[in-house]
C-alpha cells in the first residue's frame, strides 16, 4: 500500500485538467465523477504484489498451523492470524467490536468435528451499504497425517485466503484516500470446505446480511499454481473460470470486460461445462451462495501433482502469476460494487 495516496492525489490533479466528468469505475458504467478515475483503480490494483502475497503464505501454510484441520488446534491458529491481519489493516468485523468469528457449532458438523469458526471482515459502502458484494475463500485444509506429514495446503486453499487480504488492504486504503466502494464488500473466510462446504453452507443458512441483498460471490479456491495443462510457458497466463454465465450474463461481461482491459489473463472455461465430468462448479464454497441464485464466479487454477499432498507447499507458488489472478478478481469487485445498477439475475436458478 506504499505512497498511494501520493500517486492518487497526482492523478487526481492530472485528470480534474483534462476532463470535468471522468467515469466512475474502470469499465466505463453511466456514472460519472470528477474524482474516481481508471487511474485511481489502476493504482490500488498494483497494490497487490507478488512480494506481499509471498510474505503471507510462507506464514499462513506454514507448519505453525498445522494443515489447518477443521475444529482442530491449527484451525484456531488460522483464524487467530487472520483476525489479527484485519485488526492490523483497522478493517472491523461485521459483528462490531473485537468479535470476527462466526461461531459453528460441533453439533451442526457430522463426522466428529469439533465446533469451527468462519472468518469475517466488513468494508462498509459510501452509497449502498445494504447491497453486499461477497469474497470468499476457504481457510481449512485436511491437517496431518497419522505418520506426522503436515497438510500445509499453500494452494489448497492459502492462496485463496492470502489473496483476499491483500484485496481487502485495497480496498481500504482505497475507502481511506477517498474511494471507497458505494457497496459494502464482506470478506468471507470459511470453514470445513475439505469436510463438505460446511462453513459457507452455515453462512448462507445463517447469513449476517440478508441473502436477497448479497449481489455476487466471488469465491477464490486455488488461484497459485499451474496445472498440466498449463505447464508450457507460452500457457502459463491463465485461470479457469466457472459459473460466471450461470446466473447472470452481465457479471460475465463485466469478467470479461475487466481481464480484456487489464490483465490480459488467458480466462479457461473447460469446467464451466454443464457436462464438466470433475463436477468443479458443485465443489466449493459459491455452490452454497449460487443455490440461493447469487450470481458466483469462481477462480481456480485446476488440479497439480501436490494437491492434497504434504507437498503442496509455499515454495511451488507462482506468486506473479497469483497476484495478476488477485488483480482479476480485484477489479471486478470494483466494478460490481460501483456501478449504479446492482447486477441482474437472468440465468436458469441453480439448486431447482
Amino acid at each position: 500500500m506504499k505512497n498511494i495516496l501520493v500517486l492518487v492525489t497526482s492523478f487526481i490533479i492530472c485528470c480534474c485538467g483534462t476532463s470535468q466528468n471522468p467515469t466512475i469505475n474502470p469499465l466505463k458504467t453511466d456514472s460519472t465523477s470528477g474524482m474516481n478515475t481508471e487511474s485511481v483503480v489502476v493504482t490500488y490494483a498494483e497494490s497487490i504484489t507478488a512480494e506481499e502475497l509471498k510474505e503471507y503464505l510462507y506464514v499462513f501454510a506454514g507448519d505453525e498451523f498445522e494443515g489447518r484441520d477443521t475444529g482442530e488446534a491449527g484451525q484456531k491458529k488460522a483464524a487467530e492470524y487472520l483476525k489479527t491481519q484485519y485488526k492490523k489493516m483497522e478493517i472491523p468485523s461485521p459483528f462490531g467490536g473485537d468479535d470476527y468469528y462466526q461461531e459453528i457449532p460441533e453439533s451442526y458438523f457430522r463426522g466428529g468435528i469439533k465446533s469451527s469458526e468462519n472468518v469475517l471482515a466488513f468494508i462498509e459502502g459510501t452509497e449502498k451499504p445494504n447491497e453486499i458484494v461477497v469474497l470468499s475463500a476457504h481457510y481449512d485444509h485436511v491437517g496431518v497425517d497419522e505418520k506426522g506429514n503436515i497438510y500445509n495446503g499453500a494452494d489448497d486453499d492459502g492462496s485463496g485466503t492470502v489473496s483476499l487480504l491483500e484485496i481487502a488492504s485495497a480496498f481500504k486504503q482505497a475507502k481511506k484516500d477517498g474511494f471507497g466502494p458505494k457497496r459494502s464488500i464482506l470478506f468471507l473466510h470459511v470453514t470445513g470446505e475439505e469436510k463438505g462446504l460446511y462453513g459457507s453452507r452455515f453462512y448462507t443458512e445463517n447469513p449476517v446480511f440478508p441473502l436477497k441483498n448479497t449481489i455476487t460471490d466471488l469465491n477464490i479456491d486455488m488461484i497459485g499454481r499451474v496445472d498440466k495443462k498449463h505447464e508450457d510457458e507460452d500457457k502459463r497466463n491463465y485461470i479457469y473460470l466457472i459459473g460466471s454465465d450461470r446466473l447472470s450474463s452481465e457479471l460475465h461481461e463485466i469478467s470479461e470486460t475487466a481481464n480484456k482491459k487489464y490483465t490480459q489473463l488467458d480466462l479457461d472455461y473447460t469446467y464451466n461445462e454443464k457436462n464438466d465430468p470433475n463436477r468443479f462448479y458443485f465443489r466449493s464454497d459459491h455452490y452454497n451462495f449460487a443455490k440461493h441464485n447469487i450470481p458466483i464466479i469462481f477462480y481456480f487454477n485446476g488440479v497439480h501433482e501436490d494437491y492434497h499432498k504434504p507437498t503442496d507447499t509455499p515454495d511451488k507458488i507462482a506468486y506473479e502469476l497469483m497476484a495478476k489472478r488477485a488483480k482479476l478478481v480485484f477489479y471486478t469487485a470494483w466494478e460490481v460494487a460501483n456501478r449504479i445498477e446492482r447486477i441482474k439475475v437472468d440465468g436458469a436458478k441453480e439448486g431447482e
